[in-house]
């Protein structure tokens, strides 16, 4: 895997780091957002507290997070250098926080001027990235399956964000789009075309790198990314065109496409080499399992009118895909990713004159361990609310809240060592004998 990776084409460290250290702020206010809102957030997922939730965590969490992470991981994996790094980390980095505020205060509040402000600014900020990297891409040789993920990972997005904005345009102007449709399909593009593509495409190198596993088989890197988009491009056709049966069929092929990435990483990570189970390995098999339990429950909902008449069953299933499933290997990417980053952009600073802190010693593993414990406290919660939300709902929420505060402490620690080491690079290039 090493040959893969391009460890000179790295961008300045600031222009991932600002997006990582933002999201747990959006996280903690999710937390908040349970606090205020009560037991009445989960009478329905259309109620507009639900929506701001889900919100916050896909636009404020996931989004800052796997933006910031393409932002070192294209030049790093694809050899794809975007242009002036930093000036579009800021505009996109400012963009999206702006906007996925606004569109959460557009949820709770149902203001036309709101959803304007969120659509504008979010598509400045995701377009721009999608313009950026498609050109850094543009030319790059489709020569490993990291590439062709990434590449599809783009169009997933675009397409999610696209029709993201339809539905907020139509909430705040009235557009009388068939929007209960285009939220489904929002979702579909969403966690599968988008947040599935791009897992397989980092999970590729990330999984068997940092977890010590075999690598995904051939058939994965060749075909996932691409039978991920077509199967999603064709339920959408479908859906929207109105041919219920074959609407059905292809939505089954979506699950189960979500569903095969899940298996088989856990099916890698089972082969795995450490001696012990660490933190990061942990968070993604429950991540894995998580949506593995959120495809069955769909699948069991298609066929079970009991269930399929539970107000609740999308709560959870959104409750398992979300919190357990995207934020749980969000999370495990974060405690690999800082470190390795302030460990490399050290160890090029230093040019061998000051050798950077080992990988393990950027972040404190017991602080991780403590975090996660959290995090799937936090986790057990949300599952316990859509169930019983008067009992659960504000456990959940400040569970939610310290969990993600401890997230954020951690990676302002790890931002601590990198200040500290390059005080003492920068104390070496001051001093005369480096004259």
């Amino acid at each position: 895997m090493q040959a893969l990776l391009s460890f000179d084409q790295s961008p300045p460290i600031s222009a991932p780091l600002r997006f990582f250290l933002t999201a747990p702020l959006f996280a903690m206010a999710a937390g908040g957002l349970l606090l205020w809102s009560g037991p009445d957030l989960f009478a329905s997922r259309w109620t507009p507290a639900a929506l701001a939730l889900t919100h916050l965590v896909t636009v404020g969490f996931m989004l800052q997070v796997m933006l910031g992470a393409m932002q070192q991981l294209l030049p790093v994996m694809a050899g794809a250098n975007i242009r002036r790094p930093l000036l579009i980390a800021t505009v996109v980095h400012a963009a999206i926080t702006l906007g996925g505020i606004l569109l959460v205060a557009a949820f709770l509040t149902l203001q036309p001027w709101l959803f304007g402000g969120a659509v504008f600014l979010l598509a400045v900020g995701v377009m721009t990235f999608v313009a950026a990297a498609a050109y850094a891409l543009y030319g790059v040789p489709t020569t490993s399956p990291i590439i062709r993920g990434l590449r599809l990972g783009l169009i997933g997005l675009g397409v999610t964000v696209s029709i993201g904005l339809l539905n907020a345009v139509s909430l705040g102007w009235g557009l009388g789009v068939p929007l209960a449709k285009l939220a489904n399909v929002h979702l579909g593009w969403g966690f599968v075309a988008w947040g599935c593509a791009m897992l397989g495409a980092v999970g590729f190198v990330a999984v068997p790198m940092f977890q010590q596993t075999p690598s995904y088989p051939s058939w994965f890197g060749r075909g996932f990314a691409v039978s991920t988009l077509v199967v999603v491009a064709l339920w959408t056709g479908a859906e929207l065109a109105g041919w219920e049966r074959s609407a059905s069929l292809l939505s089954i092929g979506v699950v189960l496409v979500a569903a095969t990435f899940a298996l088989t990483t856990l099916n890698l990570q089972r082969m795995s080499k450490r001696p012990k189970l660490d933190a990061v390995q942990l968070l993604w098999r429950v991540a894995m399992v998580s949506a593995l339990l959120a495809c069955g429950l769909w699948l069991l909902a298609r066929v079970s009118p009991t269930l399929a008449q539970w107000q609740g069953w999308p709560l959870l299933f959104g409750t398992l895909l979300l919190f357990g499933g995207f934020m749980s290997v969000i999370v495990g990417m974060l405690y690999k990713i800082v470190p390795f980053l302030v460990w490399l952009h050290l160890q090029n600073l230093g040019r061998g004159r000051l050798m950077a802190p080992n990988i393990k010693k950027v972040l404190d593993e017991k602080q991780i361990d403590r975090q996660m414990h959290a995090h799937f406290c936090a986790f057990g919660l949300l599952l316990l609310s859509v169930a019983w939300p008067q009992w659960f709902v504000y456990p959940a929420g400040l569970a939610l809240i310290v969990a993600n505060a401890w997230l954020l402490r951690n990676l302002l620690s790890a931002v601590a060592v990198y200040r500290s080491h390059l005080a003492k690079i920068e104390a070496l290039d001051a001093s005369p004998a480096a004259t």
